[in-house]
């Protein structure tokens, strides 16, 4: 599946951090219940290489999968020996980008000013995620997207609530990095699904 496939479907990526490989699967299944098609494990989780193996062994064909918090090149190479598809990193890496390129990844890095764009851009990014978005409010997504190209998607992440989601909407936001607002350890499976429901009930509605 393609990011553009992805998107087209449901522009909300779930992110899992913290999960474990033995709850990941019935985690992500309801969350594909529900109608998502992005699924990252931050590498800062337990035995995260595991969880997503586990989830691409059961969802490859249902959903883009991989991993957030990329930092390394080394950490690219773990990745794609999982059959993970999806490269999400916090920040700005040429180098981290154009071997997730090289290695047939979706790259999805983090950038926060026009340098880290274009720059995240001309090594091949596949889309931007804006980051922190709690430290870039929609008046400033509204002037990155005056500059960056129409076809490149922006996805806000940090602090995304359903409250918030239409003002980044209309700042020109293509879909949306979910955290502790979706899923945090811990979390029943019944909250989980309730809040993924309203997450892609309000997404449908700014679509519409």
């Amino acid at each position: 599946m393609t990011l553009h496939e992805a998107m087209q479907r449901c522009p909300l990526v779930a992110i899992l951090r913290g999960i474990t490989p033995d709850e990941c699967l019935e985690v992500a299944g309801t969350l594909l219940d529900v109608g998502f098609s992005m699924i990252e494990v931050p590498l800062n989780s337990p035995q995260p290489l595991e969880s997503i193996t586990r989830l691409v062994q059961a969802y490859a064909a249902d959903a883009l999968i991989g991993a957030g918090t990329v930092l390394t090149e080394d950490e690219v190479d773990a990745l794609a020996r999982t059959g993970g598809r999806l490269m999400v990193a916090p920040n700005t890496n040429v180098r981290v980008i154009a071997r997730a390129r090289q290695l047939g990844l979706v790259a999805l890095p983090g950038f926060a000013t026009p340098s880290e764009a274009f720059a995240a851009l001309d090594a091949g990014a596949d889309g931007l995620k804006l980051f922190p978005a709690e430290a870039n409010p929609p008046t400033v997504l509204k002037a990155l997207r005056a500059v960056l190209p129409q076809r490149v998607s922006v996805l806000p992440v940090g602090s995304i609530r359903v409250d918030n989601m239409r003002e980044y909407w209309a700042a020109g936001a293509a879909g949306f990095g979910l955290g502790s607002a979706l899923y945090r350890p811990g979390t029943a499976i019944a909250q989980l699904r309730a809040q993924a429901v309203a997450f892609k009930g309000e997404i449908d509605r700014l679509r519409s």
